[in-house]
Parts: C-alpha cells; structure tokens; sequence
C-alpha cells in the first residue's frame, strides 16, 4: 500500500472513536498502535490505578510523564498514536488527523459502550470536555478545541471507524 514510514498522531474527545480508529489504521497499514495511558503508567510505576489518578489530581508530572512516554514510544517505531492531545504533544507526526463529533453523538457512543442513563452519559462527556480542556490549556497551552495544525479532520458523526480509516488512508496516500 505505502512504502514510506508513517507517524500518524490521532486525536479527537471522548467518544469519536479514537482507540478504536487508531487500532485498525495501524492495523492496516502495518504500524505499531501507541495508546499509553494512566493505566500503562500505573503498572509501569507498580501503582494502582486509583492511587495514580489521584496523585495526578494534584502532581502535573504524571500527565507529562504519560504524555513524554507515549511520544518516546511513537518516535521508536512507524506508529499510529491515540491520544487526546497526540497532534498537539507529537510533533514528529507526519500527519495528524482529529477526530471531531458533536456532544450529543459522543455521548450516545459513550453510552453504548457503558450502558447507563443517557442524559448522566451526556453530563458526564461535556464535564470531562471541560475538564480536559482547562488540564490541557494548564498543562500546554494547548486549545484543544482548536484543530487548526491537523492535516485533516474527520467529521466522524455518522461514519463507521472502517470508513474513517478509508478517508485517512486517502488522504495519506495523496501526500508527497
């Protein structure tokens, strides 16, 4: 298919399907899937994962650290990276690729996934949108609502993660 090492940075808010995209493009095109997160941190560090989350609540260097880790890891190898903030934090990425649908769509992924109360799976994804993006901005300086350095952006709200891989798959290919 592409005979050139790929480094393709994947991002996109709860519910866009970014784990789920990511694992197949990488599939596809042959590549490693970096997807680290607090919980690979917390085996890597012998910590529990609640104890983790709550040291991160207070101790920025956690989310550095996973963010520090999962780029050492894409720069290793051709990879695909799955991060919420994989665009902004990679900037090796030969491409970066966002991954956008309205709240009312994530929600509705996110409770299909986890069953529930829709209307709590709602609340829930637009105060963890919020939350996010205040961490981010904290951390970065990064605006994650703002997508303007992506190669491309894939309105994903009514497309399967096989036809989002496609339209990356496209894109890339058109590329010198």
């Amino acid at each position: 298919m592409l005979n050139k090492p790929l480094s393709i940075a994947v991002s996109g808010k709860s519910g866009c399907g970014n784990t789920t995209t990511s694992a197949l493009l990488a599939h596809r095109l042959g590549v490693q899937l970096v997807n680290y997160t607090f919980r690979n941190l917390a085996v890597d560090e012998g910590l529990d994962f609640d104890e983790l989350r709550k040291l991160a609540e207070t101790d920025d260097r956690w989310d550095r650290l996973v963010d520090q880790r999962q780029v050492a890891m894409a720069n290793a190898h051709p990879s695909v990276l799955a991060s919420r903030l994989a665009i902004w934090v990679w900037k090796e990425a030969a491409f970066k690729v966002y991954l956008d649908a309205p709240l009312e769509v994530r929600a509705e992924r996110v409770h299909k996934r986890e069953n529930g109360n829709l209307e709590e799976k709602r609340e829930t994804t637009r105060r963890r949108d919020e939350a996010d993006h205040e961490r981010y901005f904290r951390l970065y300086g990064i605006d994650n609502d703002n997508w303007s350095l992506a190669d491309l952006v894939v309105d994903v709200s009514a497309r399967s993660p096989e036809e989002i891989v496609e339209i990356i798959l496209a894109f890339v290919e058109k590329q010198p």
